[in-house]
């Protein structure tokens, strides 16, 4: 069984924001394979959860329903519920350090600065799981850049192409990771 979790905020406000790209690449995934369920709201886990299979494997989608730095709630308790490993869960969040258009596929490690990602390393005590990372840093930093306040902006309608390119791809890349492992997408995707 895997777990893949989309990182993003919840919330109108949020949607189509550079933090939510990890719920617009889960959202993708989970369309393109008809087997998975509907999207429900699971309270137990505080998300939004879809199930399917995949070569014959059960596959858990989840989006959790808290803010970015609290993921790592729902994350651990999907997976205790569940009973995976860290190793069989895949995280899809931005990475800020990446440029838009760009995926980076890494095992293990630290947060890099993310927030969210920090917050599921310290809820479920490891590191050992795998990061999508998906880009969405400017093309040229402002002086005075505020991290932050960027990542909870919207695309601008200049990016679309290039979100709906970086879409596909990642969807692509959850689909090879799943089916030959992480090496392998990290040979074909990084």
């Amino acid at each position: 069984m895997k777990l893949i979790v989309g990182l993003g905020n919840p919330g109108k406000e949020y949607k189509n924001t550079r933090h939510n790209a990890g719920f617009v690449v889960i959202s993708d995934f989970g369309l393109q394979v008809s087997d998975f369920s509907d999207w429900k709201i699971n309270k137990k886990f505080n998300a939004e959860i879809s199930e399917g299979k995949i070569g014959g494997k059960k596959i858990v989608l989840l989006r959790p329903q808290t803010f970015m730095n609290n993921s790592g709630q729902a994350v651990a308790a999907a997976a205790g519920f569940y009973k995976i490993k860290p190793a069989d869960i895949l995280v899809i969040h931005d990475d800020i350090d990446l440029p838009l258009g760009k995926l980076r596929i890494k095992k293990d490690g630290s947060s890099g600065g993310h927030r969210g990602v920090e917050s599921i390393i310290t809820t479920l005590n490891s590191k050992n799981f795998t990061r999508l990372k998906i880009g969405v840093a400017p093309e040229a930093r402002p002086k005075n850049f505020d991290a932050a306040d960027f990542v909870l902006k919207k695309f601008i309608k200049a990016e679309t192409k290039k979100v709906s390119e970086i879409t596909k791809k990642a969807t692509e890349a959850v689909a090879v990771i799943l089916a030959e492992g992480t090496d392998e997408a990290m040979n074909q995707f990084n």
